[in-house]
């Protein structure tokens, strides 16, 4: 399985109050569940900076990834970044 990286940011139309924020997330994870079977989540979290949320996830279809990050663009109301991730060591063997 490859590791991707999907990096998003909220718009400031996403929530009203920080606390609605756990019934957003809450939608996108049920979607993604849903629609997205053989993704594998690996990790999340909060950041402060350029993005507000950093998702590692695992998979075998370029296509499943691409639709969780359009299922987190649309019903979470973010933009979003995605990048394909390489353990350092094999990025090491390979040169």
């Amino acid at each position: 399985m490859k590791t991707y990286i999907i990096l998003s940011r909220f718009s400031p139309q996403t929530i009203a109050e920080p606390k609605d924020l756990k019934a957003v997330a809450r939608k996108v994870s049920d979607r993604i569940k849903l629609e997205c079977p053989h993704l594998r989540w690996k990790e999340s979290f909060a950041t402060l900076g350029r993005f507000d949320v950093v998702d590692i996830v695992e998979s075998d279809s370029l296509q499943e990834v691409e639709k969780a990050a359009m299922i987190i663009r649309s019903v979470g109301n973010s933009t979003t970044e995605t990048l394909v991730a390489s353990p350092w060591h094999e990025f090491l063997e390979m040169l």
